[in-house]
């Protein structure tokens, strides 16, 4: 496993610890200049997106993973965090349906998040 499929490991599992749940991973490094992949995940209300991006940023933490970008936590409603390869997108469950990211990157490749051990990602 490379270091951003470890990466990205680390986040989903930090997402799973505070039930995070309709999981994406979308490899969009062909067809973006900014970030090689989108994690994508949803919360039931502001506190919990909160809850997930706090316990994201102290696993990334204790892995050495930088987010040098962070934006939504006043509202709690779309929480970005951003590393160098990573762009993790916390939703609330009804921002997401209104901005549906993954039907504007529909031509990119998903991961099996499966793979990373996350079991209750829908």
């Amino acid at each position: 496993m490379n270091s951003v499929q470890k990466n990205i490991e680390t986040i989903l599992k930090a997402c799973d610890n505070k039930k995070a749940y309709n999981f994406i991973v979308l490899d969009v490094s062909k067809s973006s200049s900014i970030t090689d992949y989108f994690i994508i995940c949803s919360g039931n209300n502001e506190k919990q997106t909160a809850a997930i991006a706090e316990e994201v940023l102290e696993k990334g933490a204790e892995e050495g993973i930088d987010f040098y970008y962070k934006e939504g936590f006043e509202t709690g409603r779309w929480i970005l965090l951003e590393t160098d390869d990573i762009i993790v997108h916390i939703f609330h469950k009804d921002e997401r349906a209104i901005y549906d990211l993954e039907s504007l990157w529909y031509d990119n490749n998903s991961l099996d998040v499966e793979q990373y051990g996350i079991k209750n990602w829908k």
